[in-house]
């Protein structure tokens, strides 16, 4: 089965490159890595989350923006690589998370991403990673996700 069945059979869908928000390009190659630019949690344009998560945003909701989050990721892999079956590994993942000054949950946060990278992938969607406490994010979102991948 390939990744984009499995990602159908999840009642999911791979977006297309939501439009950079910046003066940035979605996704870089270097050699057989692919980083993605920060992806936040946007549904055909509209953002889905915002707020700081543990005030405006319940870590519940926030860890379903970064699976949306993360999702945007692999629009922008799919894009640069035409398949997401050619990813042989998911290298890294950092998840911003705009928090509340008390809020300490941003690795369950996180999991959103983490946990949907290995269902889809299994093994080779085990990662490295980073789960941030920020401030503010970018439009206001509550959770920004970067990755990158290795690729044949």
């Amino acid at each position: 089965m390939t990744a984009e069945q499995r990602i159908r059979d999840m009642g999911l869908e791979i977006p297309d490159v939501p439009a950079p928000v910046a003066a940035y390009i979605p996704g870089m190659v270097t050699g057989n890595l692919l980083f993605t630019s920060g992806q936040l949690p946007t549904v055909k344009g509209e953002l889905m989350s915002a707020g700081h998560v543990g005030s405006e945003v319940t870590p519940e909701d926030a860890y379903q923006a970064a699976r949306i989050a993360g999702l945007n990721c692999l629009g922008v892999i799919k894009a640069e690589l035409g398949d997401l079956d050619r990813i042989t590994r998911v290298v890294k993942v950092t998840g911003f998370v705009s928090s509340a000054p008390d809020f300490t949950g941003q690795p369950q946060v996180v999991n959103g991403v983490s946990e949907l990278l290995v269902e889809l992938f299994g093994e080779k969607g085990k990662h490295a990673r980073a789960a941030v406490g920020m401030a503010n994010l970018p439009l206001g979102a509550s959770v920004e996700v970067e990755m990158i991948v290795e690729f044949e």
